[in-house]
């Protein structure tokens, strides 16, 4: 995988609009990260090596919902944390969870799927979306992700997410223990 070095702020060329818009806001708050630009990465394995460069782990994000669609979780999770859907459904009271469709990750995220990330929640206008960051996600000085595409990577302040980001947004996440 071919990983650029790391930059600070958004690229000097324009971006697809959804991780365009993702810059613009980080930039509107006054959300200062680092990012690499990189081959395309649709697993963990390949963000492994993104990790190193960037020097923070990058999220496992995981869209899931019951059988019949009533809700959508947006799960951000260690990457090397075995997912066990009985755990997360039995703590956020739901019945059993599966992924969501790509589908659903275009209409409520804005992303393709390989592309998850708690970023694309700026494109759920009608918070259907519930956001569940596993406490050590939570609890991390660092957050690692997608900028809504995944052929880059950011590293920002947790505290800016929590505090600054989600609140603006009008996210309140729920904090999960898996």
């Amino acid at each position: 995988m071919t990983i650029s070095p790391v930059y600070t702020g958004r690229p000097a060329q324009e971006r697809e609009p959804v991780e365009q818009q993702v810059y613009d806001l980080l930039d509107t708050l006054h959300i200062p990260y680092q990012r690499v630009d990189h081959d395309p990465a649709y697993d963990m394995e390949a963000c492994a090596a993104i990790s190193h460069v960037l020097g923070v782990r990058i999220c496992k994000n995981l869209l899931l919902t019951p059988r019949n669609r009533s809700a959508f979780y947006l799960l951000a999770m260690p990457d090397d944390l075995p997912f066990r859907t009985a755990d997360f459904s039995k703590q956020i009271g739901s019945s059993r969870l599966s992924f969501a469709s790509a589908e659903d990750l275009q209409e409520l995220l804005g992303v393709q799927p390989g592309s998850a990330s708690v970023l694309g929640l700026i494109h759920d206008a009608e918070h259907r979306v519930t956001l569940a960051l596993e406490r050590r996600v939570a609890e991390a000085e660092w957050f690692g992700c997608h900028p809504c595409r995944n052929t880059s990577s950011l590293r920002l302040k947790t505290a800016d997410l929590l505090h600054v980001f989600l609140p603006h947004i009008g996210c309140t996440p729920v904090i999960v223990g898996l």
